[in-house]
């Protein structure tokens, strides 16, 4: 049997590639970094979710050895037979701590976060009422609940209410929104999506994930950014990103929901701890976001920089102020061909960054994704810009 679907996904994936769609892995060969080595050379990176460029801090690496050294490898258990230890008591309290929260679940990834939160909450009289453009992870775990599903159009706060006004007889109500939308950076409407979960008496949560650890005053996230930190009852959210780049995710938020999720979510129940070494780095993590704030204002300098200069140079690159800046293609007819091509000849320059197109975002919306990082000083910033300035003249893209 195996012969005629191997024929077929030989074929399916020639035909990805002969669209420009097919997804590259390029291999790292040494840490993650502004700079990082691939291929034999050092180029720099822009495509990275190092936002506070930790992922390779002398400090957290240290941190994780010494919970290594101290607490082993791994723990050979789910949490609830013998895979609690200390750390992960600790590490769920300086979460809840600096979200705001009331208590926070650990997770392997934000992905599991999102995989199981809906199902053991809400039942076929509730209804999920979600944002189009939410993340994959907030997708497949509404999927798994057997609540009702609306779908309002992305940041239309119109089409949200009437989807609320259509699950008016549900039993609970839970509006979810990525607070960043990863592919085009831009914010969730928390305070307006705030005020008609008030008015329909919904609940509301949030995926923060690529926003916890650098936004809002103090980098808690777009709650805080948009001062309604009383008024989300759930957060999902990633250790894998600006929280020293590893892996882990929470669920954060009002006490009762947590222990519920302990007793009844399956991505919990049923998976192995947290390893401790990753609990002892995003410890340290935490602890230098509260006496150093100055990664937060280069992060928002760096990326205030990168995205004027790109349209300076003719780039069609939204206005905004998240380090997630996409470059967009959308006035050429092969966008997504010319995502890649510029992503390749970037590469040829010394410049690390990945082309997006179909399925990841919208046919005929092909971009590259660049990400700031507070560890790209000036001059990566002028290598970046010159170096798209080059290649994109030579292929047309400007």
């Amino acid at each position: 049997m195996y012969g005629r679907l191997g024929e077929v996904l030989r074929g399916e994936l020639d035909e990805v590639r002969a669209q420009g769609l097919y997804k590259d892995e390029r291999v790292l060969q040494g840490p993650q970094g502004a700079a990082i080595t691939v291929g034999g050379r050092e180029v720099l990176n822009f495509c990275a979710n190092n936002y506070l460029g930790l992922a390779s801090d002398p400090r957290v690496v240290e941190a994780a050895k010494r919970t290594l050294d101290r607490w082993g490898y791994g723990l050979s258990s789910v949490r609830f037979i013998c895979g609690t230890t200390e750390l992960h008591k600790q590490l769920e309290s300086e979460l809840s701590a600096f979200l705001g929260t009331e208590d926070t679940i650990l997770y392997a990834a934000c992905f599991d976060a999102n995989g199981g939160v809906f199902e053991p909450l809400l039942d076929q009289d509730c209804a999920i009422i979600t944002d189009k453009l939410n993340h994959a992870s907030i997708i497949d775990g509404v999927r798994l609940a057997k609540a009702q599903r609306h779908i309002y159009e992305h940041a239309d706060m119109a089409s949200l209410a009437e989807r609320l006004q259509a699950a008016k007889e549900a039993r609970f109500r839970l509006i979810v929104t990525d607070g960043v939308f990863s592919m085009d950076g831009d914010f969730a409407r928390l305070p307006e999506i705030c005020d008609l979960a008030e008015r329909h008496e919904a609940l509301v949560m949030v995926d923060e994930s690529h926003a916890t650890g650098f936004t809002g005053p103090s980098g808690r996230g777009t709650h805080e950014k948009f001062g309604v930190m009383d008024k989300v009852d759930i957060i999902t959210t990633t250790l894998g990103k600006a929280l020293g780049g590893a892996l882990g995710g929470a669920t954060s938020g009002r006490r009762e929901i947590i222990e519920w999720l302990r007793q009844k979510s399956r991505p919990y129940l049923f998976s192995n701890s947290l390893p401790m070494m990753v609990c002892g780095a995003s410890l340290e993590v935490l602890r230098i976001l509260r006496e150093d704030p100055e990664p937060l204002r280069r992060l928002d300098r760096n990326q205030r920089r990168l995205r004027a200069g790109l349209r300076e140079r003719g780039f069609d690159v939204d206005a905004g102020d998240h380090p997630i800046v996409p470059v967009h293609f959308r006035r050429h007819d092969q966008d997504a061909i010319m995502a890649q091509s510029m992503s390749r000849d970037l590469l040829a320059e010394g410049i690390y960054c990945i082309g997006f197109s179909f399925p990841v975002v919208p046919r005929g919306q092909a971009r590259i994704r660049l990400q700031a990082s507070a560890a790209h000083t000036d001059a990566h910033l002028d290598r970046c810009l010159e170096a798209f300035a080059k290649v994109g003249r030579r292929l047309g893209a400007v």
